[in-house]
Formats: C-alpha cells, sequence, structure tokens
C-alpha cells in the first residue's frame, strides 16, 4: 500500500499473457504405482474396533481397551480362572461370546494354559515332607 504503482502493476491484466494461457493444455497423471517389500507400511491402516475391558476390581492394574478378537492379562486370568471353578456355566462358547473372541481360540486357550492353585502346608506338617 506504500507502492501504489507496484499495486497496480501486480492488478494489470496482460492480454498478450491471457490469449496465450488460452492455448495451454495440461493433462496430469499418477506415476505408476511400484510394489515392494514393505510398500504398505505408508497405508492408512484400517481402524481396528476396541471393546472396553472386563477388569472387576483390578481395573487400576491392566489396559481399559483391547482391540475386538483380543483380551487383556487380568481377563484371560479371570476367565480361565472363572472357568476352572465353575466350567458348566463359564463354557467355551459362553467365554467366546462375552470377550469377543474366535471359538476355536478359546478352545486352545482353555486346553493350553490351565491356572494352577497354590496350596500352602501347615508348618507342623513341613517337617513330615
Amino acid at each position: 500500500s506504500d507502492h501504489p504503482e507496484i499495486q497496480a502493476e501486480i492488478y494489470r491484466k496482460d492480454d498478450r499473457l491471457l490469449t496465450l494461457l488460452k492455448d495451454v493444455y495440461v493433462e496430469s497423471r499418477d506415476p505408476p504405482v511400484r510394489v515392494k517389500d514393505g510398500g504398505g507400511e505408508h497405508l492408512p491402516c484400517k481402524q481396528e474396533e476396541k471393546r472396553l475391558t472386563k477388569l472387576g476390581h483390578l481395573g487400576d492394574v491392566d489396559v481399559k481397551k483391547v482391540p475386538k478378537g483380543k483380551i487383556s492379562i487380568v481377563e484371560a486370568l479371570t476367565l480361565l480362572n472363572n472357568h476352572k471353578l465353575h466350567p458348566q456355566i463359564w463354557t467355551a462358547e459362553k467365554i467366546a461370546v462375552e470377550y469377543s473372541l474366535e471359538l476355536k481360540e478359546v478352545n486352545s486357550l482353555l486346553e493350553f494354559f490351565i491356572p494352577f492353585a497354590l496350596q500352602e502346608f501347615p508348618k507342623e506338617t513341613k517337617k513330615a515332607i
């Protein structure tokens, strides 16, 4: 605004340039996609569906959300213990529905992970052992 002659020059129409621009044709194409190892690492990943964990009184020591199809450590220990104590109530099918898991994964979990029970012997029997 200090130099009105510069402002006038900026806003002046150049008829010769406008005529030349009418003859310009631009065609734009994306470069061909090259597939290489690890090429998908820059693609936006699909948003994972998450669920709130069922933690009960141990909520302070575990995560609050997990992806569907996964469980937290506290949930795993809880469901294994529930199945051990009440297998007729906490069946694999009920656990799969309750924790949004695949039934075959729940069956594998129940087969290969069994929580152990800690037993303490009274002091007088320790000597006998």
